[in-house]
């Protein structure tokens, strides 16, 4: 048995390009196809930087870890109040009114409501110092490792900053959580006081259906900035841009929705491995047949852009490296494993598909040295047996 690693060649010519990702607006980006865990674009996506209400994502998913009961009643005060800066975008929240944990929350996402954050740390922990403390013990549990978080807002203040990278790991920690997904997939809400609030996207007047879910943010030192949740061609998919210029309120959904666009039209399921495909040939021996075509019966796919690069395909073959009579049909042979830049695709054993039968000629063709050998021994023996004979022959 040995073991193989080759490249499948298909019988084209190709190149090997770079997909070029538009440049747009925004500073800084990842795309992250949550499918299959893997990375497509991130353009200075570990520096650090100020995050706006994309810090809203922590304050929400702390605040969702933090309450037993998403129907109790909490009363906005003027404590509550006092502490929302005049600067800062808001739900709507009157001093007196009274919602519940779960109002809170969406009124958190939506609208990003600098009131309805800090109502959930004061009412959840006491203080916002305490709630702030929650959120750096999150952030260091799910590994933002160069996170730091100061408020619950967003809004600039010194020691408050994130990187990309670390933004994707709290979208993709807090989206596992089943309420949370609710909220940040939700368009528009009516909280049990009767407000209505909506999401950020909706300050956009084009096409937003593929923003499945979405937070946006906004400071001036962190730009416009957009969180998003999309699916294409089945796959699940993040994008996080920060950094757009203030200049156009809208700047950086539009990006977002031409970035998401780009994956639509330049990402598809690549036949990696085609059906009927000969995946390895192996000679046999003394047979009927002088050699055997290990096929692929199915496509093999793999989710990649349309200029994939055909070299990163390999196979791994592991197995029987010469056949002959004496192999039946139907049993394993070996086995295969198919990969796109070192990453698996499937694996399956291989088995005989069909009937090796024995070739006389080519077995004694193939041991014509013993033959001869054989045949020289059966000659003298038969001389040696006339001999003998014709001596007790003549004795008589």
């Amino acid at each position: 048995m040995k073991k193989i690693l080759y490249l499948i060649i298909l019988l084209v010519p190709f190149g090997v390009t770079a997909l070029t990702y538009p440049e747009l607006h925004y500073e800084k980006a990842i795309i992250y196809d949550m499918t299959d865990d893997e990375i497509l674009f991130s353009k200075k996506s570990d520096e650090k930087s100020s995050i706006a209400s994309l810090t809203k994502i922590m304050t929400t998913i702390t605040a969702i870890e933090n309450i037993t009961d998403y129907n109790k009643y909490v009363t906005y005060t003027e404590e509550m109040s006092s502490q929302v800066r005049w600067d800062a975008s808001v739900a709507g929240l009157k001093v007196g009114n009274q919602v519940t944990y779960n109002d809170l929350l969406y009124a958190s996402i939506l609208p990003s409501g600098a009131d309805a954050t800090t109502a959930l740390a004061i009412s959840t922990s006491g203080s916002i110092n305490n709630f702030v403390k929650k959120m750096n013990d999150t952030a260091a549990k799910i590994g933002m490792t160069n996170s730091h978080f100061i408020n619950v807002t967003g809004l600039d203040e010194k020691g408050h900053y994130s990187t990309v990278e670390d933004i994707l790991k709290l979208l993709k920690y807090s989206l596992q959580n089943e309420k949370f997904k609710s909220i940040y997939t939700t368009k528009s809400y009516t909280l049990s006081n009767g407000l209505f609030v909506r999401s950020t996207i909706y300050a956009y007047n084009g096409n937003t259906k593929r923003i499945l879910g979405s937070k946006t943010g906004f400071t001036l030192d962190a730009g416009r900035c957009i969180s998003t949740y999309f699916q294409s061609s089945d796959h699940e998919m993040l994008l996080i841009t920060l950094g757009a210029p203030p200049d156009y309120k809208t700047i950086h959904i539009t990006d977002a929705l031409e970035l998401i666009n780009f994956i639509d039209n330049n990402y598809h399921y690549q036949n990696i491995i085609e059906e009927n495909q000969v995946i390895k040939t192996l000679p046999v021996k003394n047979s009927k047949i002088d050699s055997y075509e290990i096929l692929e019966h199915k496509n093999i796919t793999k989710y990649l852009p349309d200029d994939y690069d055909k070299n990163l395909i390999k196979v791994e073959y592991n197995g029987l490296e010469e056949l002959s009579f004496t192999n039946k049909e139907n049993s394993k042979i070996g086995e295969v494993s198919y990969y796109y830049n070192d990453i698996l695709l499937d694996k399956k054993d291989i088995y005989l598909e069909q009937e090796i039968k024995l070739d006389i000629i080519k077995l004694l063709i193939s041991y014509k040295y013993l033959v001869l050998i054989i045949l020289t021994i059966i000659l003298f023996i038969i001389i040696s047996i006339f001999r003998t004979k014709k001596k007790l022959s003549n004795k008589n």
